[in-house]
């Protein structure tokens, strides 16, 4: 099988687009906090989610909001007491969702023994926000994110709670502890600046290796269909044909409103049909947005894996595409500037190779 990868394009007019970045929070970020407290009658008739995007945002009222709906969860013991502390916006987050970084302490009920966390709380878009997914789904991520960690060893964050009523904080929101590590950046993308590049040739292997490993082991769960059932492609319908028609989807809409048209997207969909594989190698829990800017890495050695929003079952070699392909561009955009970039880095045949000696598949469909 031949693999392709598709460019999300939404081109929104008279708005500026954001580079998308990994959605995480590492300790680094910078803490902003409320100076003074502000009564509610002084407060923005603005959504928080609206205010909190927009920077301004008074943040004693979201840490107000999240003691409450913290303390009247089952599993808290309200009467011990909750604390929410050290609210702050990162410096920057990913362009499809909002988040807000916090401290809590709490007593779980049925327990003397205080317990505490250093949390991040990733709200769904604001409906007013330029979309980057017709729908925003926080029960998928959280799913993903938690069958990941059950049934992996990777450094994927614990997902705590879900809250899906918009009532709270304005929009749906999931907390999940907060992760440190570094990403190789997208903007610039690391291929002109960074720590990567930094790096020696040996310890860049390294990266390459672990973040193979990470690929190996999440397409490695078995029966993901039955563990995260929302995944599953239609009864009779293989998960490729489930995927490709599901990106289809998803161009049109990107370009529906403006009555737009990419001719390589649709001479690339032609090619697919008109190629379409006897065989595919078998179905597998697919990361989605695969690739080493959604990793947090300490030295060479994956911190965390972020980003399951594009989650989807599909052959491995979707990722494995995907993955290679935005590495590709970069490196196609360090030459085009005249700069060397990271050749070195992922060279096709060695990540074939070494995919298939981590998953003992002894064969994959990457032309």
């Amino acid at each position: 099988m031949l693999w392709l990868t598709l460019i999300r394009v939404r081109v929104p007019p008279a708005r500026q687009v954001r580079t998308k970045g990994p959605d995480h929070m590492t300790d680094q970020a910078t803490q902003v906090t409320s100076s003074e407290s502000t009564s509610p009658s002084t407060r923005s008739d603005e959504p928080l989610t609206q205010r909190i995007t927009s920077g301004e945002a008074d943040l004693d009222e979201f840490r107000e909001r999240l003691t409450l709906w913290l303390a009247g969860r089952d599993e808290v013991d309200s009467d011990a007491g909750v604390e929410v502390s050290a609210v702050s916006r990162p410096e920057s987050s990913g362009m499809s969702n909002i988040s807000v970084l916090f401290d809590a302490a709490w007593t779980p009920a049925g327990s003397s023994e205080r317990q505490s966390a250093q949390l991040v709380a990733r709200m769904c878009p604001q409906d007013d926000a330029f979309p980057v997914f017709p729908v925003y789904d926080l029960q998928k991520q959280f799913d993903v994110m938690r069958v990941v960690r059950e049934n992996t060893d990777l450094p994927v964050p614990r997902v705590r709670w879900l809250e899906l009523d918009p009532a709270v904080l304005g929009t749906p929101f999931l907390v999940m502890d907060r992760a440190s590590g570094r990403a190789p950046v997208d903007n610039p993308p690391y291929v002109f600046d960074g720590w990567l590049l930094e790096m020696d040739p040996e310890q860049r292997r390294e990266v390459q290796r672990e973040s193979l490993a990470v690929l190996a082991a999440i397409h490695q769960i078995p029966q993901p269909a039955e563990l995260v059932s929302s995944l599953a492609p239609a009864p009779g319908m293989s998960a490729l044909r489930a995927h490709v028609d599901e990106q289809r989807a998803y161009y049109e809409w990107t370009t529906r409103e403006d009555g737009l048209t990419i001719p390589v997207i649709d001479r690339a969909f032609d090619w697919i049909e008109a190629h379409w594989p006897d065989e595919t190698s078998p179905d597998a829990l697919s990361w989605g947005d695969a690739r080493i800017g959604n990793i947090l890495y300490e030295g060479t050695r994956p911190t965390a894996v972020l980003d399951w929003e594009m989650a989807t079952i599909a052959p491995p070699e979707v990722d494995l595409g995907w993955f290679l392909c935005f590495h590709d561009v970069f490196q196609e955009l360090a030459v085009a500037f005249a700069f060397p970039g990271i050749p070195d880095l992922f060279e096709h045949s060695e990540v074939v190779e070494q995919y298939e000696h981590l998953t003992g598949s002894g064969k994959s469909y990457l032309g």
